[in-house]
C-alpha cells in the first residue's frame, strides 16, 4: 500500500539532494513515506518496524542519519521526552500542543486554540518563527490515581504498625 507523501515534503527533499549532489536513494523515499504515514508520535524503533512490515529493511544507522537529515530540512520534528526521543512529520502540519505526564511520560496532543493564538500573536525580536510545539507538563489521571492508591496503602500500613506498637 503506497501512502501519498506531501508533495511539498518530497520536493524539499529532492531539491536538497540535488543541490548537494546526493543520491536519491529508495531508502530515503521509503523512510519519508513511512514517516508521513504515521498518525502519532513515533520512535526510531517503531519506524523501523513499519518499514519491515512493508518488506523494506534499513539499518538503524540509516534510520538515524535520515531522521537527522529530515530534522534539518524541517520535514520532521524531534521531541525529547523522559521516556525517549519521538518524532513526527511537520511539513504543512501546523503548530501543536501536547500534554506530557511527568510520571509515565505519555504525551497526548491537545486542541488548545487559545494557546496557539497567544503564541502566534507573540512578536519575537530578531527571530523568524517557522512554527512551534508547546508542552504542558503535569500528571495524567492514571498516574494520579495510582499515586493516590499507593499513598492510601502506605498510610494504612503505618496505622497498622502504630496500632501494633501501642498494644
Amino acid at each position: 500500500m503506497m501512502i501519498k507523501v506531501d508533495e511539498g515534503a518530497k520536493q524539499r527533499l529532492d531539491e536538497f539532494l540535488e543541490s548537494k549532489n546526493h543520491r536519491k536513494t529508495p531508502e530515503r523515499y521509503a523512510i519519508l513515506e513511512a514517516v508521513y504515514s504515521m498518525d502519532r508520535l513515533f520512535s526510531i524503533e517503531e519506524l523501523g518496524e513499519k518499514l519491515e512490515k512493508r518488506k523494506f529493511r534499513v539499518s538503524r544507522a540509516t534510520l538515524f542519519t535520515t531522521m537527522r537529515l529530515f530534522t534539518e530540512l524541517r520535514l520532521v520534528v524531534r521531541h525529547r521526552f523522559q521516556t525517549g526521543t519521538k518524532y513526527e512529520p511537520c511539513y504543512n502540519r501546523g503548530n501543536r500542543c501536547y500534554q506530557v505526564c511527568t510520571v509515565c511520560g505519555k504525551a497526548l496532543e491537545i486542541d488548545a486554540p487559545h494557546l496557539s493564538d497567544a503564541v502566534e500573536e507573540t512578536k519575537f525580536k530578531r527571530f523568524r518563527k517557522d512554527g512551534f510545539v508547546l508542552y504542558v507538563y503535569g500528571i495524567c489521571s492514571s498516574c494520579k490515581s495510582r499515586i493516590t492508591r499507593q499513598s492510601r496503602m502506605l498510610a494504612n500500613e503505618k496505622k497498622v504498625k502504630t496500632n501494633r506498637k501501642t498494644k
